[in-house]
């Protein structure tokens, strides 16, 4: 039998899965819920336990994750009589991985308190391919004592992992980040049309520019999806809209200008709005071409 912590995991999703499926390689007894049975059976398939629903998975579980799209669907799976505060155990650790608003986060961690629920918000960086390699940034926010009793489960996933702060910090850095990621990825969007107008090999050019300053881990990650077009969803649009909408109200509130970030967030929703949401958000570079003129 394992000493180690049994395992709740709440959505099994496109980062849930491999996330999940990391977990129960470190040796870790992981039951999992989510609606698609085609997901459970993956779960089950990978060592763990398919549970029919949210009460039947958190029930006897030392730790909850979830890691949902929005902040409704953790509203939805953390209140009410099926949900998590109603059927986890006193003492239990409930790691939320999605990526919601910070008052969201901070709410939970007030209404799990009055259950003798600790929790933590612990949204991460990194896309499938970080999901799937374990190499994820995770940044948290929350008390330092259950910070620090989750780091081991915290490393079977991911190689950067911080407390940013209190409760609402790790969605507040995530916020900041999915502002940077989406404002590099239009940059090279942007610059991947021009160099494919200008007639230059754009392989080559992709190459030599990754390793100088103008290289990223965006550019590294997304340079396929550029050169193939290749959009299949490994962060898709409909979700960068989401986080656009989080680090926009979320820097209104604070008095921080993101003038670039609002130019972005729209060119994100004009994406979306014409039927590109299920995409990749590599497919920012649909957008542009469209502003140059090309038939997409």
């Amino acid at each position: 039998m394992s000493n180690l912590p049994k395992v709740a995991w709440i959505g099994l999703g496109i980062m849930g899965s491999p996330m999940s499926e990391n977990l129960i390689k470190a040796g870790y007894d992981v039951t999992g819920h989510t609606l698609e049975q085609d997901k459970l059976d993956r779960l089950t398939a990978a060592g763990g336990t398919a549970a029919a629903c949210v009460a039947d998975a958190v029930r006897d579980a030392d730790v909850v994750i979830t890691m949902v799209p929005a902040s409704p669907q953790v509203e939805a799976v953390a209140y009410g009589p099926d949900g998590i505060l109603a059927n986890a155990r006193p003492g239990t650790l409930l790691i939320d991985m999605s990526s919601i608003t910070p008052q969201t986060s901070v709410d939970l961690a007030k209404a799990a308190r009055e259950k003798g629920i600790r929790v933590l918000d612990a949204p991460v960086s990194g896309g499938e391919a970080g999901a799937v390699e374990a190499v994820l940034s995770i940044m948290v926010g929350g008390d330092r004592s259950d910070f620090d009793e989750a780091v081991p489960l915290f490393e079977a996933l991911g190689r950067t992992i911080v407390l940013c702060g209190p409760h609402g910090a790790g969605q507040t850095v995530k916020a900041a980040n999915q502002l940077i990621v989406a404002v590099n990825i239009q940059a090279c969007a942007e610059a991947v049309v021009f160099l494919e107008k200008s007639g230059v090999d754009l392989t080559a050019a992709l190459d030599v520019l990754g390793g100088g300053l103008a290289g990223s881990t965006v550019l590294a990650r997304k340079k396929g999806n550029f050169l193939d077009r290749d959009f299949k969803p490994g962060f898709r649009i409909d979700l960068h809209h989401k986080d656009m909408g989080i680090v926009t109200d979320a820097a209104r509130t604070v008095g921080a200008a993101l003038p670039v970030g609002a130019v972005v967030a729209q060119l994100v929703a004009s994406l979306r709005a014409q039927g590109d949401g299920g995409l990749d958000h590599s497919a920012l570079l649909r957008a542009v071409e469209r502003l140059s003129g090309a038939q997409v």
